[in-house]
């Protein structure tokens, strides 16, 4: 993968850099000076560019607005200890991208525009990438249905976007998350395993209600029985049982997460026992009630390794092991950040560098 596409930048006329508390990274509070953009239109892409960061001119009408084709991606750029940049599994980003496209009846992106963008944004912002520890520029590709018609239909003109945001911890504190038996985010046929933003609208209210009870977010179950456990509300879910790592295998109710994907290969390099199967909420509330849950975890882009310290299961909470550095979660994260930072060897290319 190599950036081909020449893309014309036009530049901002003063950077709004110093403006941004690189210690005190809120996720998502600052956007870059510039994003990438790009309009399909006549059944391809065109007018690709970088251009300063602002807002858009869309039509009160854009099908995207009323009935919802709007798709994103979430991934990260780290800076290295050379000083170069890597942005971590960019061909994995970009497959799941193509497949929650599809889903949606939208148009492909190929390999050859999304890293020419890619990389373009970040040469042209790259004083932007944090060089704080456990602190990334967050890249979030955007597409979303542009064509100006009231028609339920399929959208044949198209807008996608690439912003950027220099980002530190997601979750801050260890979480307190609850078992959701009621409400549902996704059924087997949905669109549970792409990443679209109904998704997210429709997960707001149980939530919020789980916030309520004093919880930061809710584990998701199957639509069916409420028996299994699916993922949490911003991330895959994982369990250390017994010293094995378990967590749920992926489905059409399931995100196919990068972190969760790296994290398994992790593993298995480390020799560290692990298992995608099935977990019940009763074979994890017995197993929590035994002691036999070491560690609980959520995994994604923006959490990357999120602890999780309180399961609420029916109204009672279980209060998990407190970690330590030889904990698994901490571990597989130091060695995620060490490859990411080019402290250890990439081998498995996971790194598009941009030098």
């Amino acid at each position: 993968m190599i950036a081909t596409l020449h893309i014309p930048v036009t530049r901002v006329q003063q950077s709004r850099i110093s403006h941004v508390d690189f210690h005190n990274l809120e996720f998502g509070k600052y956007i870059s000076d510039h994003m990438f953009s790009a309009d399909y239109i006549g059944g391809e892409w065109k007018n690709t560019q970088i251009i300063p960061y602002g807002d858009l001119s869309v039509s009160p009408s854009s099908l995207a607005l009323h009935y919802g084709q709007i798709v994103f991606e979430g991934m990260k750029a780290f800076r290295m200890r050379d000083g170069r940049i890597s942005v971590f599994r960019i061909k994995k980003h970009l497959e799941r991208l193509n497949r929650s496209l599809e889903r949606m009846c939208m148009p492909q992106v190929s390999e050859e525009l999304f890293v020419s963008a890619i990389h373009k944004l970040i040469e042209t912002d790259r004083q932007w990438v944090p060089e704080q520890e456990q602190a990334a520029l967050y890249l979030r590709p955007l597409i979303f249905a542009s064509e100006p018609k009231l028609g339920v239909k399929i959208s044949e003109q198209y807008k996608f976007l690439i912003l950027a945001s220099p980002a530190g911890a997601f979750y801050p504190k260890p979480l307190r998350v609850k078992v959701e038996t009621r409400y549902v985010r996704a059924a087997e046929g949905g669109t549970g395993f792409v990443k679209c933003a109904g998704n997210y609208g429709g997960a707001f209210y149980p939530t919020y209600l789980a916030k309520q009870e004093g919880y930061d977010q809710v584990l998701w179950t199957d639509a069916h029985e409420h028996r299994f456990l699916d993922e949490s509300g911003t991330m895959n879910l994982m369990f250390v049982v017994d010293g094995q790592l378990l967590t749920p295998p992926l489905s059409s109710t399931i995100l196919d997460g990068v972190t969760r994907d790296s994290i398994l290969q992790l593993a298995r390099d480390m020799q560290f026992p692990c298992s995608e199967q099935k977990i019940s909420i009763q074979e994890i509330e017995q197993a929590l009630h035994e002691g036999r849950v070491t560690e609980a975890f959520g995994t994604g882009t923006a959490a990357v390794v999120a602890p999780i310290k309180v399961i609420g299961i029916a109204g009672k909470d279980y209060t998990l092991p407190d970690w330590s550095e030889k904990s698994f979660m901490i571990r597989v994260k130091k060695i995620l950040q060490d490859i990411r930072t080019g402290n250890l060897p990439d081998r498995h290319q996971w790194n598009y560098i941009i030098p």
